[in-house]
This record gives structure tokens, sequence and C-alpha cells, in this order.
């Protein structure tokens, strides 16, 4: 394609809200925290995919914008599309699949200007989702290998591998493989990741399947864990150093591991607290986390009480305290609900609250879903957990929020009261919780609305998020 000029997504009419809130911030690192082993098989930390790692921790080493004199700056994409997971390629540009009404269509942006440098349109949707706004099978999650290539499922039933082209900006298909003779036409790819050992990993929303592909051999294998929505997997899944692979169904978390013949097998399961209510929030009637992978020998994830709970476990195949480290109730009863990874660095985790979201005209015309940010904190021995700060102010109804360790800020997504709509990039402090400043990216509840997609901190030290029209950014001016 020729490369255009990016056009800016257009704000509502109503009267603009204020463009700043608070103070630049003060670069204040965390100390002390493991780094995070790299999968080998995918791009360097932070590049990679979604969830930043293959321990899905949402944390960057890297800094991100500290509020002087930001600018904020938008990619109106045509058709209109939500840029869900964003990552980063070898010379820092912005590669995105883009999922619209249309279909997913995968992109590289200049992170410069978010002008689209190069697109690769990818399979439509077989049959329209009864909420397309909840749906992320066919290009939602992918990630770049450790080759620079694209690897996503598609809403054919196929994992394709795709790869730039040498000299123009551009992509082309490398491998291309048929899952579609041992997935059923309802069992779409919600994700696929390689275990630490190179064997490809995937999972399909409907009847709980896991499976695994040899990209050497070709061959495929594949376990249900349930049948329909009983041990449905709407969301991603972790996996260690160890060739283990952490997977949440709508019922359980599981631990597997590959055998010597490849075939997915079980090392434990544990069933977590769950009202079997789908919240407004949710996708499903169960924890609405990818599970995250944390140091010593522990995993979390949120589960579906109520009020919901933070959830952390041993992941020791004989852990001598029990599989259960601790639950720890987060946000209010009857208001709590959460569809994102927690950020998970060293014994800390943030979780934020999504209840009240199940689409754009949800919160339109200045309605509002539930507040709350929380960071809870695995204690030094592994024994419990512990409260650290509560934020009941801001309301981030979907967003991938990130963590600079560099920084020391927590990077998210809030939407502000009023008819206007507006939406706010939004800084917290690690430490307290506090909101430590705002910058408006745009007003309106579908332009603006980034609909489960994900902040991205790029080499830059820009942060990039998709919206329903397109793609955002945010970065300092000095």
């Amino acid at each position: 394609m020729i490369a255009v000029p990016a056009v800016p997504i257009p704000s509502n009419g109503f009267p603009r809200p204020p463009a700043f809130i608070g103070a630049p911030a003060v670069r204040r690192p965390v100390r002390g925290i493991p780094p995070i082993p790299r999968n080998p098989f995918i791009a360097p930390n932070g590049d990679s995919e979604i969830h930043d790692d293959a321990w899905q921790t949402d944390a960057y080493t890297r800094g991100g914008p500290l509020g002087r004199s930001p600018r904020t700056f938008s990619s109106m994409l045509n058709p209109i599309g939500d840029c869900g997971s964003i990552t980063f390629d070898r010379r820092g540009r912005v590669v995105s699949i883009c999922v619209g009404l249309g279909g997913p269509r995968l992109y590289m942006f200049d992170p410069r200007t978010l002008a689209p440098l190069a697109t690769f349109d990818l399979p439509p949707r077989q049959t329209v989702p009864t909420n397309i706004f909840q749906d992320f099978t066919g290009g939602g999650y992918f990630y770049l290998d450790d080759q620079g290539r694209v690897i996503t499922g598609t809403n054919t039933r196929h994992i394709c591998v795709i790869a730039e082209r040498t000299g123009a900006p551009g992509f082309r298909l490398v491998r291309d493989y048929d899952l579609s003779r041992v997935l059923r036409p309802a069992e779409q790819i919600t994700s696929a990741l390689p275990d630490s050992r190179g064997l490809e990993w995937f999972v399909a929303r409907t009847d709980g399947v896991v499976g695994t592909l040899n990209f050497t051999t070709g061959r495929i294998r594949a376990i249900r864990l349930g049948r329909g929505a009983d041990g449905e997997i709407e969301n991603s899944f972790a996996t260690d150093q160890h060739g283990g692979v952490y997977i949440a169904t709508n019922r359980r978390l599981y631990r597997f591991i590959a055998d010597a013949n490849g075939r997915a097998k079980i090392t434990w399961r544990i069933a977590y607290p769950n009202t079997f209510e789908r919240k407004p929030g949710q996708v499903d009637a169960g924890t609405g986390t990818t599970p995250t992978v944390m140091p010593g020998g522990y995993v979390n994830i949120i589960d579906n009480a109520d009020p919901m709970d933070v959830m952390v476990y041993r992941t020791a195949l004989r852990p001598k305290w029990g599989r259960t480290v601790c639950r720890v109730p987060v946000f209010a009863r009857g208001a709590s609900a959460d569809e994102n990874s927690l950020i998970s660095v060293g014994r800390s985790m943030i979780v934020e609250n999504n209840y009240g979201y199940t689409g754009p005209t949800s919160i339109a015309g200045g309605k509002l879903t539930a507040p709350g940010f929380e960071r809870i904190d695995l204690s030094r021995e592994g024994r419990g957990c512990r409260v650290v700060w509560i934020n009941r102010r801001e309301r981030a109804p979907t967003v991938v929020s990130k963590l600079s360790v560099a920084n020391g800020l927590i990077y998210t997504y809030t939407k502000g009261p009023g008819r206007s709509d507006p939406w706010y990039w939004t800084a917290l402090d690690f430490r307290t919780g506090r909101a430590v400043f705002k910058a408006l990216a745009g007003t309106g509840s579908f332009n603006y609305n980034n609909n489960y997609s994900g902040i991205a901190i790029g080499p830059n030290r820009t942060a990039y998020l998709g919206v329903l029209d397109g793609i955002i950014a945010l970065r300092d001016s000095r």
C-alpha cells in the first residue's frame, strides 16, 4: 500500500473538558523486581503480545510518558477497527490486528505519526457473534515470534505465520496451519502461544478446547475440558520457563505440560469460587482474567465470587502448604467484575474494576462503570496476602492497564463524567494508587472507547491504545 497520513479520530460535538488534570510525574523506579524470563520463541518482553511476556505480567521495564507537555494523537482507520493487541517490530514500528465489522486486518503503523504503512487482510467472521464487542476470537490475541513474525489464529480455524517483507513495508503469508480437522465449526481459536520448548499451544472458546501444534511436523492434538459454554475459554494463557502452561476456563484453573508425544497433560487443576453469574463487564460466567505467573512459584487470577477475589495459587505439583495461598475480596458486593489480567510485578498485583460495561451504549450519555483499583501484595514467606491501597475514584471500563517499572506509574484509560463522554490517559502512582496526571484522549462513547484493548508502551516511551475507531497515542513533548 502507499503510505497515507494519519487521519485524526474526531471527538463528539459537546464542549471540550479539561485537557490535562494533575501535574507531571517524577520518575520513581520500582526497585528489587526479579527479571521476567523471556520465552526464547517469542519476541523480547514488552514487544511481543498484549500482556507483554510469557508470564502475562502487564509490566514494562522501560519508561512511559510522564505528563510533561503531553501530546495526544490518533489515527482513524478505514474501515474502522479496534486494535486490541499492540506489538513492536525490530524497528520499533507498531504492529497490530485491528478488528472491525468487516473483519480483522493486520496493520503496521509509523510509531511517530500513526500513519498506516502496510496492511494484510485476515479471514472475516463466518457468523456474526451475539455481542461483537465481547468476541476476542480471530485476531484479538496474537503474538510476535522470535523472528518478528505475526502468529495468529483466524476465523477459519487456522493458525497463520505472517512475516514482514524486506524493503518497503508490507506483509507476506509464510505458513498456514489448518486446524479445522480437529476443531469443530463452533470452536473458534481464542489465543495461541508457544511453551518454553517451542511447542505451540492454542485454546478455543467453546468446549474448553486445549490443543498443541508442532510447527515442524504439522501434527495437531486437542483435548476438550467441557461442553459448550461449560468450560469456556475466553482469554489467553500463561507459560513458565519449565514447560508449564496455565489456562483458565469459566470453571477451573489448570496447569498443563506436554507429554513426550506433544499431547496436553493436566498436572493439576482447581475450581475457583464462582457465582456462575455473567456479571456486566465480563464476557462469560467465570474468571475474566488471563492467568499471571509470579516469581517464587505462584500464579494468580480473579475468581467470579461476589465480591470477586484475587486468588493466588502455588504452582508446585504437590505444594506443602496446599494449593491456595490467599483469597482477597476486592471492590463492593454487587459491583465487582474484571475482564483483564492482573498487573503483577514481584509480590505485587494490581486489579481494576470493570463492572457495568456491556458495550458502547452502556457508557453513553455520561453513564459510568463502577470505580476501583486495588493493589494486593503477597507476603514475603508466601503464606498470605494483604491490601496495600484502594483507589475508589478512577473508573476504567475495560482497559488492559500497564505498569512501567522504570517510572513507578500505572498507565490506565479512564472515563470521566458528563455528556461529552471524556476519555483520559491516566497515570496512577504504583506506591499509593493516587492519580498523578490525566491527559484527555478525546470524547465520545464509541469513537474513543477502547473496548477491552490493551495499553502498550513502545521503545520510544510513547503509550499506544486501540479504540473502536482506530488507534491513539500519548507522548511527552519535552
